[in-house]
């Protein structure tokens, strides 16, 4: 245990809804590079709420949103991973050890 107590997470616990500064926070991100992405339509899905028109991401869609990001990077996911495919040679050349 720590000598010095842990600060407590300013991201509400179990929170079905975040604003763009906890769903920042939550992803490690900046709130600019979440407002960046939603421009260009891009990263989390996001929707407005509320009569000002807030911007809100659920949290199971940016957990979703994590996952598929795993999934597509060849470094997490080994079936993409050009290191496990079998080599193609060129017709009339020969494999060299």
């Amino acid at each position: 245990m720590p000598a010095y107590p842990l600060p407590a997470p300013s991201v509400a616990v179990g929170a079905a809804f975040l604003n763009v500064k906890d769903a920042a926070e939550y992803l490690g991100l900046s709130p600019h590079t979440l407002y960046v992405w939603r421009h260009r339509r891009q990263g989390p899905p996001s929707f407005r709420m509320g009569p000002r028109g807030r911007v809100m991401y659920r949290r199971e869609a940016l957990n979703a949103w994590i996952r598929e990001q795993e999934q597509a990077d060849s470094r997490s996911n080994m079936a993409l991973s050009p290191l496990n495919t079998p080599r193609h040679y060129r017709s009339g050349s020969t494999a060299v050890a």
